[in-house]
């Protein structure tokens, strides 16, 4: 139960989201400006937003259990992430330029422009979907973690965070999304450093923490198994490879992730974004996977924690234990400070998703569908806000419906992106880097990827959900080429291809191929500190 000056620390945080929204929603007058601040943002500001949605409820509930209780997890987990600077260069050059020109709102109206309005309706509408759910599955996640640390019922749970989440969204667009992430950004890594340094301070240090658990949990890179079908989905180079891909595709295609980077006021500011995650996330990652070897070494030498946790068909919830530690262990004042961390993880995460959505929905459906209805700035800007309360709401009734949160959440939550990451970036780079690819190819192959990776989940479950992202996307592109036929003409493709020449001529290859060079030299840099921890 929290005490009063933790209900304070609570109340004071969600009255200043809301004040700030408030005074955001005066200097609103187009759904530009709602859904990408006119293109004038920040690029610092957008890279720590961005990260902020990577540091969410799923990573926060999933990283430390995996790392500390899961079977065949630890820190292993972390090899996951030397793929990311990777797939920032690859965005860098060949995505991210290409929809910044174009100045988009919906990144899935770039597949209109190129190929046509079935291949958009197609992709955005699958994003809806998907990430409609997930919304869902994420309110349910922090009303299940609030309601451990504070005592109030789910529902009222749902409703402390969730209201107050489509208030701020709704009323401050995408500047309220940016500026909240980067405050709660501060919050979170400041809540879990305190964290982590209780847990190493009560352990004896981090040598005599990683000490106390299994040596196969405190192995940081595996090498043992490499194979496409051989049943380990933590090796070394699905993990690479398979994760680069996934990677070049949430960060790239998604409309959650690249409607920020479309705030950014000019394409050197976008390569900015994409270069400050690429160095930043590892340590991101590295704080709560070390959290979750605290947990480990916290629950070794504390019998009675994993018995304190939450159930979940009859075992222990170990999706639960960072909360609980949370209510066990911080003193008064502090508690309340994990518990706006606990939400600004969520929050950084709905408001993103819910915003995204509202863009969406507006750009490629509502508009299209009724532009007598919607002829002026206000009235778009009307139809934005209101969409916004629609799928926050929706988001707010999935929450009732979803029965439980796996003991491996974060793996399920890549494992259903990777059955169609690989599918959707393949339909994009059909239009990026092919002339020949047309919309009706570009659908043909979407659907087989789609198929042979779902054939691969129920019949072949030896192949790791990892490398889904790449038999993916492979199938996609092939079966795209070969059922194309004859390029369109209409819109010309070269005018929304990526080009040699199109890229020399805004300066990237003088300005930016030293950060490029640095990026491949970071991964190399965190290899090294994975052999630290050791390999298996």
């Amino acid at each position: 139960m929290l005490s009063i000056i933790d209900w304070a620390v609570v109340a004071l945080y969600l009255l200043g989201l809301v004040t700030m929204s408030l005074y955001l929603s005066r200097q609103q007058t187009s759904a530009e400006d709602y859904f990408v601040a006119s293109n004038s943002g920040n690029a610092l500001s957008i890279a720590l937003s961005v990260m902020a949605t990577q540091c969410s409820t799923n990573s926060i509930l999933g990283a430390p259990a995996f790392v500390a209780f899961v079977v065949g997890g630890g820190l292993v987990w972390l090899q996951y992430e030397l793929a990311l600077p990777l797939a920032m260069i690859f965005i860098a050059i060949f995505l991210i330029p290409i929809f910044h020109r174009e100045r988009l709102v919906s990144v899935y109206l770039y597949l209109g422009r190129r190929f046509d309005d079935k291949t958009q309706w197609l992709i955005s509408g699958l994003f809806q979907v998907s990430r409609a759910a997930v919304a869902g599955i994420t309110v349910y996640g922090v009303a299940s973690m609030v309601s451990v640390v504070t005592g109030l019922s789910f529902t009222q749970s749902v409703l402390l965070f969730g209201a107050i989440t489509i208030v701020y969204d709704v009323l401050g667009g995408i500047r309220a999304v940016i500026i909240s992430d980067v405050v709660q950004m501060v919050i979170l890594t400041s809540v879990l450093g305190y964290l982590a340094y209780l847990l190493i301070a009560s352990a004896g240090g981090v040598e005599a923490m990683l000490a106390q658990i299994p040596a196969e949990r405190t192995a940081a890179l595996s090498f043992r198994h490499h194979g496409l079908g051989d049943g380990h989905d933590f090796a070394f180079l699905p993990m690479l490879i398979g994760g680069f891909f996934l990677y070049v595709a949430y960060y790239g295609c998604d409309q959650s992730q690249v409607q920020r980077q479309l705030c950014a006021a000019t394409q050197d500011d976008n390569q900015k974004i994409l270069l400050i995650n690429g160095v930043l996330r590892f340590p991101l990652v590295l704080l709560y996977c070390l959290i979750g070897a605290g947990l480990a070494a916290y629950a070794t030498s504390h019998t009675d924690f994993l018995s304190s946790l939450p159930l979940i068909n009859d075992a222990p919830n170990y999706n639960m234990a960072l909360p609980v530690l949370f209510s066990r262990e911080l003193p008064a004042g502090v508690v309340g400070l994990a518990v706006v961390a606990l939400l600004a993880a969520a929050m950084s995460s709905l408001d993103s998703v819910i915003n995204s959505l509202s863009a969406t929905t507006l750009k490629d459906f509502v508009k299209p569908a009724m532009r007598e209805r919607i002829a002026t700035p206000a009235q778009e800007l009307w139809w934005g806000r209101a969409l916004t309360v629609v799928w926050g709401v929706f988001a707010l009734v999935t929450a009732f419906f979803v029965d439980d949160i796996a003991s491996t959440v974060i793996v399920a939550v890549n494992k259903v992106g990777s059955l169609i990451n690989g599918p959707i970036l393949g339909v994009f780079l059909l239009g990026l880097l092919t002339q020949r690819a047309t919309g009706r190819g570009a659908r043909i192959g979407f659907f087989v990827g789609l198929a042979v990776n779902g054939f691969l989940w129920a019949a072949i479950p030896s192949v790791s959900w990892l490398w889904w992202n790449v038999i993916g996307l492979a199938a996609t592109m092939g079966v795209g080429l070969m059922t194309s036929g004859e390029a369109s003409s209409d819109p010309e493709p070269t005018d929304l291809m990526w080009s040699p020449a199109f890229y020399r001529s805004a300066g990237f290859t003088r300005s930016w191929a030293p950060a490029y060079g640095f990026l491949g030299l970071w991964t190399l840099l965190l290899m090294g500190v994975l052999m630290v921890f050791g390999a298996r």
